[in-house]
């Protein structure tokens, strides 16, 4: 069975990673322009500051993971005082701070950059899309850091042994390593004594609300009742409700109308399936039910939010 974290990361990819080995020796700094929703960054070795337009600025050692959300623009360096050298924008070009085109003087713009160099950044953009990601960035605070675990990250060793490699499928593993090295980071910050995890995280442990969520997340589209969901978990309805509530933050059928609600608002934006089709794929008998539970939860009909989508994309 699934669970909802594996859920809600299904539509967040990695869309291209940078791989920079810059020089030993400082000064150096790069400003990231991308306005992407969710970029990871780590030092495979040596150390860098991160520097947000807003907020503190955060020491990246090696094996720590930051987690930056946008579409905040940041800046990385080996000092916080350091001024950007140059600047990585939307179009992925690397520029100087005045705009002109950096040529060939700062290996932090080349993918790969200098061989044998001490500091090495791995930055990785995440594409987020529809309602279902969003979810995600909703439980995250503008930059999280996650401390390197005491006996180290097997995925970052394999990340780094790929990356020197020059083999066929390469751009593949490291999609797939990649996707694993944020699906650990956002689970090693959920676990953090310091963290505020989202409910619908901490919930998954619990004997009896554990379960009924992953029924929900797994099958959305099955005909659940409270009552149902408290005889998979074995206790009464009225008992079920109260932990459900109490645990999740919202009651068994809210949280659930919401789930549907995030599948449908995707399904809308992503596929030519009818209104009518998404409804009962999600679990209401028809588009007009559907209808009712959109405008309700997101304020506008199935058809208005499949238009907007559509809209935004050919922008």
């Amino acid at each position: 069975m699934g669970d909802a974290l594996t859920s809600l990361l299904r539509d967040i990819r990695p869309v291209g990673a940078l791989f920079d080995q810059s020089t030993v020796s400082p000064p150096w700094s790069l400003r990231f322009a991308e306005e992407a929703p969710l970029t990871l960054l780590t030092m495979l070795s040596g150390q860098a500051w991160i520097v947000p337009d807003h907020g503190d600025v955060v020491l990246l050692s090696t094996g720590d993971v930051a987690l930056v959300l946008g579409p905040d623009s940041f800046t990385v360096a080996d000092d916080p005082a350091t001024a950007p050298l140059a600047v990585v924008d939307a179009s992925r070009s690397c520029t100087t701070p005045d705009g002109d085109e950096v040529t060939g003087e700062l290996p932090m713009c080349r993918p790969g950059g200098l061989t044998g160099g001490s500091t090495v950044l791995l930055k990785v953009t995440y594409q987020v899309s529809g309602q279902v990601g969003q979810r995600v960035l909703d439980a995250l605070p503008r930059l999280a850091r996650i401390p390197a675990l005491p006996g180290g990250c097997p995925t970052l060793d394999m990340i780094s042994s790929e990356i020197r490699e020059d083999s066929p499928g390469q751009e593949a593993i490291l999609d797939r390593l990649l996707d694993l090295l944020l699906i650990s980071s956002l689970r090693e910050w959920f676990k953090l004594s310091t963290t505020d995890a989202p409910a619908w995280y901490r919930a998954h442990g619990d004997p009896v609300v554990g379960p009924a969520l992953r029924a929900i997340h797994d099958h959305p589209a099955r005909p659940w009742t409270v009552a149902r969901l408290a005889a998979q978990a074995g206790i009464s309805r009225a008992a079920f409700a109260q932990r459900f509530t109490s645990l999740v933050g919202r009651p068994p059928m809210a949280y659930l109308t919401e789930w549907r609600i995030c599948q449908a608002a995707d399904l809308l934006a992503n596929s030519d399936a009818t209104v009518d089709a998404v409804a009962r794929q999600v679990g209401y008998s028809s588009s007009s039910a559907l209808s009712v539970a959109f405008k309700r939860t997101l304020g506008i009909r199935p058809t208005e939010h499949r238009d907007r989508s559509r809209g935004r994309a050919a922008a």
